[in-house]
């Protein structure tokens, strides 16, 4: 009786899927989501809204119901987020890691999935993990709006800075191209390593034709940042930047995140702090910028900060008109439609 020699099975492991990223088209994880005619859009809805009777504007998304899920301290972003949600009639909730289970170890999947099946619509989520609203957005469905994920990524903060300069550099342009900032300089500068608001502003404005200067000591500004889009360049002479520019953009020195790092603060200033007479000698028209928060007296003095040439409160307010329209886009958008 012979047996039957036993059948080898073959295991063939089938390709990775491509990524469905962004699985809902009002989410917005990433400038690079947006074409510049979504930005144009966007630009445009700002506009209206902030233009719109509030009587009428809070009728628009009155009773959509969207979760803030902030795991992080915020000022400007939550409130403006908040406030312009508010506007447009959405009841929103706020959920913070000091005030739910998320300080009792609770997964960012698990408080999406919880926060859905209480009817939110739509979250907006700041994370102190770079990726954490593409995560979201893949346990959920739902469409998410990245407030600052980690040192990845802050959209919504790079279009705000983008109206502004429109608003000074290119007052009544009526639509966007990849030459409107055409002959335009923006410095950037300090602690770009670090920085979720440098990464998005130096991949969105070269697309409008911009020149972004990268400005900071070696330990806060590698050498490959250069790399990250067209149009970057660094200059480590803060004032040979500041002499090239039309628009600085000051960031702070985020202690937080300054692990290992040896900093000589002293140093620091000496070289890059924005002073008046830094500003007035070479970069006398020059905007100055700042995402907050400031530390008036390291990165910025408070005579610049709150002088002629600051536009950091009208940066504010073009936030809360950006946010207004990116939550528009959010809860009007159609999943499975472009």
């Amino acid at each position: 009786m012979t047996t039957a020699s036993p059948v080898r099975r073959n295991f063939s492991t089938p390709p990775a899927p491509a990524s469905p990223f962004p699985y809902h088209p009002g989410s917005l994880l990433s400038v690079m989501d947006l074409s510049l005619d979504d930005i144009g859009r966007l630009l445009a809805s700002a506009t209206e809204l902030e233009s719109e009777d509030p009587l009428s504007r809070d009728r628009i998304l009155a009773k959509r119901r969207m979760a803030l899920l902030f795991y992080e301290s915020s000022t400007r972003t939550r409130t403006s987020f908040e406030l312009a949600a508010k506007s447009l009639g959405v009841d929103t909730t706020l959920v913070s890691n000091l005030s739910s289970s998320i300080e009792k170890g609770e997964t960012l999947k698990d408080t999406g999935l919880t926060l859905r099946a209480l009817g939110a619509e739509a979250i907006i989520l700041r994370h102190s993990s770079s990726g954490g609203a593409w995560l979201l957005e893949e346990s959920t469905g739902l469409p998410v709006i990245n407030a600052g994920d980690g040192m990845h990524e802050h959209p919504t903060q790079a279009l705000l800075d983008l109206r502004t300069l429109l608003a000074h550099l290119r007052p009544g342009i009526q639509s966007i191209g990849a030459d409107t900032l055409a002959g335009v300089t923006v410095t950037i500068a300090g602690d770009i390593l670090h920085s979720r608001v440098a990464r998005s502003n130096l991949l969105l404005l070269p697309r409008l034709g911009a020149r972004v200067l990268l400005c900071g000591p070696p330990k806060l500004l590698p050498e490959i940042a250069v790399h990250a889009s067209q149009g970057i360049e660094i200059e480590r002479n803060f004032e040979a930047a500041l002499a090239q520019s039309q628009a600085v953009m000051m960031l702070r020195i985020q202690a937080e995140r300054l692990a290992g790092l040896q900093l000589d603060l002293d140093e620091y200033k000496a070289s890059y702090q924005l002073t008046g007479q830094r500003l007035a000698e070479f970069a006398p028209t020059a905007l100055v910028m700042h995402p907050g928060p400031i530390i008036r007296g390291m990165e910025i003095t408070a005579g610049v900060a709150d002088g002629p040439q600051s536009v950091i409160l009208e940066q504010v307010s073009h936030g809360f008109a950006i946010r207004m329209a990116v939550i528009e886009r959010a809860l009007l958008a159609k999943a499975g439609h472009a």
